[in-house]
């Protein structure tokens, strides 16, 4: 039953965190191609056409430390793009970056959702951003509003 749980989130979620968890000793090309390793589905082309859809296909080969916060949060879009999931997970996806590399990410991640058909929840703390999508909801107290 862990494994079927698994299999379906590698498959069918993909998921954006606030701190990117990108392995430092892997390129942006390979912290991309992992989940498709886990998986046995994704291959390079697909880690390689998630990269140039965010804007990366010059940065592949360098490692975390050698890209800025955009970069790197774009990285980890890309990560959760490449098995092609049906929803994606963004949690505080702006969190760590100025406003203005924030506001790219978000208009990134609004576009790539809508272009692919893809069902993406965002959580997060700022207003402005919650207003942006289809649907507003609230936790308060534990309970959903």
């Amino acid at each position: 039953p862990a494994a079927a749980g698994a299999r379906f989130r590698n498959k069918k979620m993909g998921f954006v965190f606030q701190g990117y968890f990108l392995l430092p000793e892997l390129t942006a090309l390979e912290n991309v191609s992992l989940p498709g390793m886990i998986g046995r589905t994704s291959t390079k082309n697909a880690a390689e056409e998630s990269l140039a859809a965010v804007g990366l296909a010059d940065r592949m080969q360098h490692l975390p430390a050698e890209l800025s916060g955009g970069e790197q949060q774009r990285v980890a879009i890309a990560r959760a793009l490449t098995n092609d999931p049906d929803i994606i997970f963004a949690d505080e996806p702006t969190g760590n970056l100025d406003s203005e590399t924030g506001g790219a990410i978000v208009e990134l991640l609004l576009n790539l959702a809508r272009e692919r058909k893809k069902s993406l929840l965002i959580v997060t703390h700022d207003t402005g951003l919650a207003t942006r999508g289809d649907r507003e909801l609230h936790i308060k107290d534990g309970r959903l509003e």
